[in-house]
């Protein structure tokens, strides 16, 4: 049974501040070509990450031209949420969104806190848990975790959107470590959300995969550098796991702006390169509302009835706001 997984490809209609090509069609073009590795790999199933669209309300002219790339793969596409599918980082929010419009459609197949088998030569178990604020505090790893197999199950994999990394972080930003849900039952856990993705780990017989964003938003030098890709798992009597790089992602210093940086690297480099590495790691340009809300509330122990009655205001807010023209 052959697997292809990729995500974070923020489908969106307007070009981001630091691309200089035409975003909207090296995107289309990038999809494209994911769809054919799949035919060329003879691909069974296609997995999605999260993040597949920029924010849950873009316009359905753009959501109508990648639906129908998507219906290309001409596969069950197996998606779960991420932070920017939805209203609030509240999944519960998914049928006010055009993420959860091409669900109910038919178009994608969401997996959000479910367990499906998969049936082909062998029986593989497949959940997910999708974006929720506060997914990398301690009391909630077990979002990471599958706990529970199907006997039958030949091999599980279980798809997360949260900041799950391989090497400690910035202990400012919430994140959860490889190494601290080693315990968990599944063979593969697949990442998303950290942009720049992880070099595969095989931890005690277990793998842990993030390829990376199939996009290039920010300006850091590690995006000007990083290759976007999918990833190919083949299960059988054995797990192979294998990177195919996208030969349509442009080269990153033709299409990523990095002038103003340049510019301004006498002004205090180090700050910049801090700067940086948050915009690409917690919220593609700057630290959104519910990252500074996360460290507020643990630096100065704001007590939770005020960080949810925020996030409740904050998603209600959100809603009135969408523009689906």
């Amino acid at each position: 049974m052959k697997f292809l997984y990729f995500t974070d490809t923020h489908i969106r209609g307007t070009n981001p501040r630091n691309r200089l090509d035409n975003f909207y069609e090296t995107l289309k073009n990038k999809i494209r070509e994911v769809v054919q590795i799949s035919k060329d790999e003879g691909v069974d199933y296609i997995l999605h990450g999260g993040d597949l669209f920029d924010r849950p309300d873009i316009s359905l002219s753009v959501v109508g031209e990648f639906a129908n790339i998507l219906k290309e793969f001409n596969k069950s596409i197996f998606v779960i949420s991420g932070n920017h599918d939805i209203f609030g980082h509240n999944p519960s929010t998914l049928n006010r969104t055009v993420f959860g419009l091409l669900c109910n459609l038919g178009i994608l197949n969401l997996v959000n806190y479910k367990r499906i088998i998969l049936k082909k030569d062998i029986k593989v178990q497949l959940t997910g848990s999708p974006y929720v604020y506060s997914m990398d505090s301690r009391e909630n790893i077990e979002s990471y975790m599958v706990r529970e197999r199907d006997p039958e199950a030949k091999y599980a994999i279980h798809m997360t959107h949260g900041f799950l990394v391989d090497k400690p972080f910035i202990k400012e930003v919430p994140h959860t470590l490889i190494s601290e849900i080693r315990d968990t039952l599944a063979d593969i856990t697949l990442g998303a959300h950290f942009h720049y993705g992880f070099k595969t780990v095989n931890l005690d017989g277990k793998y842990f995969i993030n390829p990376g964003a199939l996009v290039r938003i920010s300006n850091s030098l590690k995006e000007v550098e990083r290759r976007p890709k999918v990833i190919i798992m083949d299960l059988s009597d054995h797990i192979e796991i294998k990177e195919i790089y996208l030969k349509s992602a442009p080269v990153g210093n033709e299409v990523l702006d990095r002038s103003e940086i340049e510019k301004h690297q006498f002004k205090g480099i180090k700050i910049n390169e801090f700067k940086e590495l948050i915009d690409s790691s917690v919220n593609l340009n700057n630290m959104d509302i519910y990252s500074l809300l996360n460290i507020i509330a643990s630096n100065e122990e704001i007590s939770s009835d005020v960080i949810d009655e925020a996030l409740k205001r904050i998603e209600h807010v959100q809603i009135d706001g969408a523009d689906f023209v």
